[in-house]
């Protein structure tokens, strides 16, 4: 085995501060990215393209956020939604 020295050490543990410290910053920016909110323009734009497609038939009655963390948990929040139709 190799004996590590302080010196060693204390160059791993300031470059695992910086590590940390980008890491923590990237996480900070990515929770104020998701809590930013869908400005109007983007809803209208939206609910146009969905009416052409559903030929002009069809009426935004409600517009709903849901905010989670992952892309994944917003498939399981989808999937366990859906009703089985019998």
């Amino acid at each position: 085995m190799s004996e590590v020295t302080n010196a060693e050490l204390a160059t791993l543990v300031t470059e695992l501060s910086a590590r940390l410290e980008a890491a923590e910053a990237e996480i900070a920016e990515l929770r104020r990215r998701s809590d930013a909110s869908i400005p109007e323009d983007v809803i209208i734009a939206i609910s146009a393209a969905v009416s052409a497609f559903l030929g002009n038939k069809g009426r935004v009655k409600a517009v709903s956020y849901s905010r989670h963390r992952t892309w994944a948990a917003q498939g399981r929040q989808t999937v366990q939604q859906r009703k089985l139709s019998r």
